[in-house]
């Protein structure tokens, strides 16, 4: 995006206090929220940590939280994110690798052992297999006594981000947007407290889109999943206020605090004037930002601690609710407990020892970035209304539309960093030919093992009759109108697995292949 050299008041003539920015805590929630920003309540301090078995990450769950953070993230490994068990010969050699194997109930029962469910706000990076791992999540509850009323996080379930960015979908689109909105009528009536989307962002933008692109297609994502849930027959008002975001923090310093004042700008307009919500917690875009993943450098790695700071103070300017800083190891392999500590310490630093929680919203006013947050509003908008035109999002995606428009930025991007347009410090400019060595978590295949000989003794020691029975009446249920949470929360205390219950949808809906872009 273009800029000028310098900002004045004429730049931002056209912006109007009231109608465009407001006090924090007051429509259109520019400046925030909450009235009183980071006074009352610190963002969640929620590090993503996943890998090997339930008991390894339960163990890097419990040393987080003494260490101080005070929301746990649940990443899952590639086999659980595609709903297949660790048996299926898709899973083999990925099982542990890339986060934590979930198959069984038996699994998210070891995940969780000694957290009190009800005292900690979990999040769950899962998207299609995401209704099997929440009803999983509540038996859990269920066992020990916790009431579902009680608890509180958010599950990822975004997927129609998964169609244009992240690619691990496993149904076809309209299938898997009733999946969704199941999930909305169910916790609306039985767990209110927890959050049943995080409409993402951040893949789109690991995958090569520009901040308005992200902000784009993410907030028109979220009015489709809006849209849907209304044609299912839901009040806006009964599923909105429990819609959260998940937002990518790059780089580019003001350009990431303005993308995220103008995100809760546009959501409040949509939600007021779009759909006639009349909740004001309808109207108020909740966030989660996570640092950029792609701006980690395997090239001089301790850069990354920087770069990391760097966007932490981006995300907790623009006012998150929760955030992830990631590990300077990441670009080498899934992070160290030393790497992921020192991530945790530097949002603890920001939050502690700047400042900058203590006025809320303290950039505002700034001409720079007032018009920078106009800017984006505009050229998100236009996508929006793009888009709309097309007959909404799911339209756009079987045409190939925001998947076109985030390769030529992947690609635009590319080339301007072998321009040198674009510096990356240690990558293009300022290169040493010393390589700095760190310790890197490895992740070998005995985790496999373990997980095939856990879900072995579950499929040995269940009532085999009662999982048939179980997933019949799930398959019976997605052929007719109905919320089939029930059914696979029923499936879950049977000990179905993820790939049982997955594979059942499969032989109804089928899998989605997707159509090559040209």
């Amino acid at each position: 995006m273009a800029r000028d050299l310098l900002y004045t008041p004429k730049s931002i003539e056209s912006i109007d206090y009231e109608r465009d920015l407001g006090d924090p805590g007051t429509f259109p929630y520019t400046r925030g929220i909450h009235a009183t920003g980071y006074r009352g309540k610190l963002w969640t301090m929620r590090q993503f940590a996943g890998f090997g078995t339930p008991e390894e990450t339960n163990e890097r769950y419990r040393r987080l939280l003494a260490a101080g953070g005070t929301g746990l993230s649940v990443a899952f490994d590639l086999p659980t994110l595609m709903g297949r068990d660790p048996d299926h010969e898709l899973s083999r050699g990925e099982v542990g690798k890339c986060g934590v194997n979930v198959t069984s109930l038996a699994d998210m029962s070891a995940l969780f052992d000694e957290i009190d469910l009800g005292a900690v706000t979990t999040s769950m990076t899962i998207n299609a297999p995401a209704p099997m791992l929440l009803a999983m999540y509540l038996v859990v509850a269920e066992e020990r006594g916790t009431d579902w009323r009680s608890l509180s996080g958010t599950i990822q379930n975004d997927i129609l981000k998964e169609f244009i960015a992240q690619k691990e979908f496993i149904y076809p689109p309209r299938p898997s947007m009733r999946l969704v909105t199941d999930v909305f009528a169910f916790c609306a009536e039985h767990v209110p407290r927890w959050n049943t989307i995080s409409v993402s962002g951040y893949h789109i933008r690991e995958a090569g889109a520009t901040a308005a692109q992200e902000l784009a297609f993410t907030l028109r994502n979220g009015i489709e999943y809006v849209d849907h849930a209304i044609e299912a027959g839901l009040d806006v008002d009964t599923f909105a206020p429990r819609i959260s975001f998940f937002f990518n923090s790059h780089s580019d310093f003001f350009e990431e605090i303005a993308n995220f004042r103008a995100a809760r700008r546009i959501w409040a307009r949509v939600m007021r004037d779009r759909f006639n919500a009349t909740n004001p917690r309808s109207w108020q875009l909740r966030f989660h930002a996570q640092t950029a993943g792609v701006s980690l450098t395997a090239q001089q790695p301790y850069n990354n601690v920087v770069r990391t700071a760097v966007q932490a103070l981006a995300a907790a300017l623009g006012g998150t609710q929760s955030l992830h800083t990631n590990a300077l190891d990441e670009a080498l392999a899934l992070p160290t407990e030393a790497a992921a500590t020192l991530a945790l310490r530097t949002q603890q630093i920001i939050a502690h020892e700047t400042g900058i929680v203590d006025v809320v919203d303290p950039l505002g006013g700034s001409y720079f970035l007032e018009k920078l947050t106009k800017d984006l509003e505009d050229e998100a908008m236009a996508y929006i209304d793009r888009i709309d035109r097309m007959g909404g999002m799911i339209s756009a995606i079987e045409r190939g539309y925001p998947q076109k428009e985030i390769a030529e930025s992947a690609y635009q991007f590319q080339q301007a960093v072998e321009s040198k347009a674009q510096v990356i410090v240690g990558v293009n400019e300022f290169v040493s030919s010393d390589r700095e060595g760190i310790g890197t978590l490895y992740i070998d295949e005995t985790a496999g093992d373990r997980q095939l000989a856990r879900l072995e003794a579950t499929r040995r020691n269940r009532d085999r009759a009662r999982v048939s029975a179980a997933l019949e009446h799930l398959q019976a249920a997605a052929k007719v109108d109905s919320n089939l949470m029930l059914p696979l929360i029923e499936a879950v205390r049977a000990h179905a697995t993820v790939g049982e219950m997955c594979d059942g949808l499969r032989e109804v809906w089928g899998e989605y292949v997707e159509d090559p872009i040209i």
